[in-house]
């Protein structure tokens, strides 16, 4: 009974993770429309740039405890792995000044953590 409290519990842990990333795309999308119309954009998109950043390792971090404890499927800890790598390209990317790719990524990713979101 405590074990199967436990999992749904770290359950909970990726599905808040897992939402916190989609939220925080989102709002980077919400952003670089600011940044084009508004003065205070850049610092908004520079901010949740960082968050969003963050909102992946916290993924990360989540699928390694939901995962390894309960000794389940390490799919998750792949797929979450891959996001952080495709957050960490798109933080070259936007440092770089390269909206060619940038932007598609962003889009890319967006699409990825609404289908993980479902997936939870």
């Amino acid at each position: 009974m405590a074990t199967q409290a436990t999992a749904q519990r770290r359950f909970s842990f990726l599905q808040i993770a897992i939402t916190l990333q989609t939220l925080t795309i989102f709002l980077q999308a919400v952003s670089a429309g600011l940044l084009l119309t508004s003065p205070y954009g850049e610092t908004l998109h520079s901010v949740g740039a960082r968050v969003m950043y963050g909102a992946s390792m916290l993924y990360v971090l989540a699928a390694v405890l939901a995962w390894k404890p309960g000794g389940g499927s390490p799919r998750p800890v792949w797929h979450a792995s891959g996001f952080l790598v495709l957050a960490s390209v798109q933080v070259v990317l936007g440092i770089a000044h390269i909206p060619l790719l940038h932007l598609p990524l962003g889009v890319l990713m967006f699409g990825l953590s609404v289908l993980a979101l479902a997936r939870r």
